[in-house]
């Protein structure tokens, strides 16, 4: 059987793979189905100079310039699609229907969105804030970025990278995650037939590669989407030749139910904002805070709902998939299995026997503040429910780890959400949902979560610089 073989994309031409190669293994088989290439740190080099050499053009490029290449790189996605769903779902284990009908479209949408506001980036006025003299601000691009895209959204994080950088003129040297390189070498493919060579670059790799990315001369800015483990370590070797950085990092997402909340939606919108891609999301709702008089019932009500989920491949409706690999689902069971002995497992709590990397979906109840499974991201199918008698005290629960990426709040009452989103120390806080996101609305968090924002006009931001100019008029 032959096996399919993924290269690098530099400077306009996919590369034939050479020496080493990783394995890529169906996480719904457990078999090798393709490998990919591992770059140098001379590959990396390649890219980064071929990137440098292209942005002394591009960043020249004007709004509608920029606007043009990037609808026309939406609408070839667009056209792609089957192709990149048949990919997308065999490297992930995805189900069909959630890509097909949420992701690709959605990535679409969101190239789509970036290079509308590529042609309305804000400026200030000319003005003489001092006499005789003229000022006026330019907003040019970084330069060249350095952006590092995880395995949970392998399509999704390359856009969400690729359209701000593209669109404020810089040019991008993109390094997918070594599980899931796949669709991002598609999506530089197709923007080599569009872009001028070197303005997008795609290189496969593990580790030592990214690492060579962020210690390299030329990218001015490092964009990564991970752990937040990974995150201190890019900003250690980042700060090495001051590097600008955009991190989006872990997550420990708390759902606040109150006792007044209707039970069967907000039951229905936290299984939905916890168990999509798998609980594989940095904003899955994984501690679940219920207040005292309802805690019993909703978490009846809530396994009852999680035991009505079911695992499956991609083919198989309405199904979870599996973990991205063995190694995550193993880091999975054993973080479940080393729980405090208070805790309760309500369903769940162990791998499903057969191939693939599947992990039964999970609830526990019991757990006190302090337990791992509150404190750190665990990124799979299981979440945990605490009690709390005031608002006070969930404020107190809900802000009591050390991420602060994403909320959600469940509750009848007006003035009791308007405090809660005012006091959850979070990126974004929704009420009465979880998970939803919309390319208008800034993404992105605090604390142990990163900063920067992805998707919205301060995306846009985040990719460009600020010169201030003073011209002397003698008037």
């Amino acid at each position: 059987m032959s096996v399919e073989v993924f290269g690098h994309v530099i400077d306009g031409v996919c590369e034939t793979p050479v020496g080493h190669q990783s394995e890529l293994v169906n996480p719904v088989t457990g078999d090798v189905y393709a490998r990919a290439a591992v770059g140098t740190a001379d590959v990396v080099d390649r890219a980064c100079r071929s990137s440098a050499a292209a942005s002394r053009k591009w960043r020249r490029a004007t709004p509608a310039q920029r606007q043009e290449l990037l609808l026309a790189l939406a609408d070839a996605l667009e056209s792609n699609a089957k192709y990149f769903l048949e990919v997308e779902c065999r490297s992930t284990g995805k189900p069909l229907a959630q890509v097909r009908n949420d992701e690709i479209p959605q990535c679409v949408d969101f190239l789509r969105y970036f290079a509308g506001i590529a042609r309305s980036l804000p400026g200030a006025a000319a003005m003489e804030y001092a006499e005789g003299a003229t000022s006026y601000v330019r907003r040019e691009p970084i330069g060249v970025i350095g952006s590092i895209a995880p395995w949970n959204y392998p399509l999704m994080m390359a856009v969400w990278k690729i359209a701000p950088a593209l669109a404020t003129g810089n040019t991008l040297v993109l390094k997918p995650a070594e599980e899931t390189p796949e669709t991002a070498v598609m999506l530089g493919v197709l923007a080599a037939q569009i872009y001028p060579p070197g303005v997008l670059n795609v290189v496969c790799g593990d580790r030592d590669t990214g690492a060579a990315l962020v210690a390299h001369p030329v990218p001015r800015m490092i964009a990564l989407t991970g752990s937040t483990r990974a995150g201190v370590a890019v900003a250690k070797a980042a700060a090495e030749d001051t590097k600008l950085l955009h991190l989006e990092l872990g997550g420990k997402a708390p759902a606040v139910v109150f006792a007044d909340a209707d039970l069967d939606g907000a039951v229905a919108g936290i299984v939905a904002g916890a168990f999509y891609n798998s609980g594989q999301d940095c904003t899955a709702a994984t501690r679940i805070l219920v207040q005292d008089p309802i805690v019993e019932e909703f978490t009846a009500r809530l396994t009852a709902a999680v035991a009505d989920l079911r695992l499956g491949g991609p083919d198989a409706v309405d199904r979870l998939g599996p973990l991205v690999s063995r190694a995550h689902r193993d880091r999975v069971a054993e973080m479940v299995n080393r729980r405090a002995i208070n805790t309760n497992v309500r369903i769940g709590g162990g791998k499903l026997a057969g191939p693939g990397f599947f992990y039964l979906p999970t609830v526990i109840s019991g757990v006190e503040q302090d337990d791992e499974l509150v404190q750190e991201e665990l990124f799979g199918p299981v979440v945990t429910v605490q009690a709390f008698s005031t608002e006070a005290e969930a404020i107190e629960l809900a802000n009591g780890t050390k991420y602060a990426l994403a909320s959600s709040v469940w509750t009848a009452d007006h003035g009791t959400a308007m405090r809660m989103t005012a006091e959850l120390d979070f990126g974004c806080v929704w009420v009465g949902t979880h998970g939803t996101l919309t390319a208008e609305m800034p993404h992105g968090g605090f604390g142990s979560s990163g900063y920067g924002k992805d998707l919205s006009e301060f995306a846009l931001a985040e990719y460009t610089r600020v010169k201030h100019v003073m011209h002397v008029t003698g008037a």
